[in-house]
């Protein structure tokens, strides 16, 4: 248990340096985009997917 707990401090060190130093605002806004993008081809091949069936 005291492992677990030791390999969720180190995570929580690194996620508070990356949060801390700006970089969140920068993963943020691709993180965005990309969801965008991913929800565009989701749509797409949805509807290619109903085209063939018809």
């Amino acid at each position: 248990m005291l492992r677990w707990a030791l390999i969720f401090l180190i995570v929580a060190l690194i996620a508070a340096v990356f949060g801390f130093g700006g970089i969140a605002a920068g993963a943020a806004g691709i993180a965005k985009i990309l969801f965008v993008l991913f929800l565009i081809v989701f749509v797409i091949s949805l509807i290619m997917g109903l085209v063939r069936r018809a």
